[in-house]
């Protein structure tokens, strides 16, 4: 009978649920509506809905409980009392590896592929194994936070007194599993900001000099400005963003993280910006750019089905439109560092050529941060040089 009331309320959220609205905006709201739901209904309420939409476009054409049956059996890896009411021969098998499982559906279902997953493989960046991308899907990415410099002692105490379990990932990174109540075991702290283990790794290009004029173009929450300030706090930060909320936002989170020197500016870097900014030139600018999103969606896997091709032609235009109006204002042999939080190589390697060729940047280095590898974003990363 649970299981049964499981499976009714996941087709009461799927009717319910908009098209183009995430999943993180549109539960909350559900279960304040539904309050006979208790914790353990949400909780497994959120993981069919989720686990749902991590087969992608895989078995479209299929009756939705039984591509919510193979996604429940795909997604975990240890049994449930869901799978064993629908599909007790599976529920056995819970424990094989993702390769045995996807052999078990493909003899149930022969129409699966797991290209159908991720339809858009063929246009993934150089170096991505298609295959190990694919799979990733299927579990959860983890919630990683960066610890600051003297607080770590503190922050695992904390989190061995709460028998959380977490992986130190080095250079103040630890992996927590997702669905960790940070607000809980750290009210009021300031030890750590949540920030997945790619966008950390960017750091790694940046190379800030003491007393640098630097610009985070598209700061938004700011965390590639929090990473820049760590590595040289003398710098000289400008922030900007086409969304005032956002830089409100900042205030705080900066005031928090000892960030007090910086100049924020409302800027849309598609039209002309010389009006705000025709006496700056910096030493270095980080272009953390608008684009599909796709290597995050192990987080949101509902933007597989929202997704429509044509999106990438859209970002690719942006890119190229803000790349244009940023590259002008960097000083001569200084670098400019472009992020994105895609896969696809045309808004990552092909935006890099665009530069290249049309902007006059030299590229010092760029690389894949192939996040699926270990339950983080994939991320995108180039440094370049005017």
């Amino acid at each position: 009978m649970k299981a049964l009331n499981q499976l009714k309320t996941f087709q009461r959220i799927l009717g319910n649920y908009p098209a183009e609205m995430p999943l993180s905006k549109f539960l909350p709201g559900f279960y304040r509506q539904n309050k006979q739901m208790g914790s353990t209904d949400r909780k497994v309420a959120s993981r069919l809905i989720y686990n749902y939409f991590r087969l992608g476009k895989a078995l479209d054409n299929t009756p939705t409980e039984e591509r919510l049956m193979v996604a429940e059996f795909l997604c975990n890896s240890q049994t449930n009392s869901f799978l064993q009411h629908f599909k007790p021969e599976w529920a056995l098998c819970a424990g094989f590896d993702i390769g045995e499982k996807l052999k078990l559906v493909k003899t149930a279902y022969p129409a699966f592929k797991l290209t159908d997953v991720f339809p858009w493989s063929a246009g993934l960046s150089d170096g991505i194994d298609k295959d190990a991308f694919l799979k990733s899907f299927f579990i959860q990415p983890d919630l990683f936070i960066r610890v600051r410099e003297g607080s770590e002692t503190m922050v695992k105490g904390v989190l061995a007194k709460a028998d959380i379990t977490y992986k130190d990932e080095g250079s103040g990174c630890l992996a927590l599993p997702n669905g960790t109540r940070l607000d809980a075991l750290f009210p009021q702290q300031n030890w750590f900001e949540v920030q997945d283990y790619s966008s950390q790794q960017t750091a790694n290009w940046f190379k800030p000099e003491r007393w640098d004029a630097w610009w985070d173009a598209c700061a938004a929450s700011g965390g590639k400005s929090l990473l820049l300030h760590e590595l040289q706090p003398d710098i000289k930060l400008v922030v900007s963003d086409i969304r005032e909320s956002i830089l409100d936002n900042l205030d705080g989170r900066f005031q928090n993280a000892g960030l007090i020197k910086y100049q924020k500016k409302l800027l849309d870097l598609t039209k002309n910006i010389d009006p705000e900014l025709h006496d700056y030139a910096f030493d270095g600018i980080i272009l953390d750019a608008p684009c599909s999103g796709s290597g995050t969606w192990g987080r949101t896997p509902e933007m597989i089905s929202q997704f429509q091709p044509q999106k990438i032609e859209f970002f690719q235009r942006l890119q190229q439109s803000i790349a244009a109006n940023v590259a002008k204002y960097l000083k001569p042999g200084k670098p400019l560092i472009y992020i994105t939080c895609s896969a696809q190589k045309a808004e990552n390697e092909d935006a890099v050529s665009f530069m290249v060729k049309q902007l006059g940047l030299k590229v010092e280095s760029m690389q894949i941060l192939k996040g699926y590898e270990r339950r983080a974003d994939t991320m995108f990363v180039a440094r370049m040089v005017r």
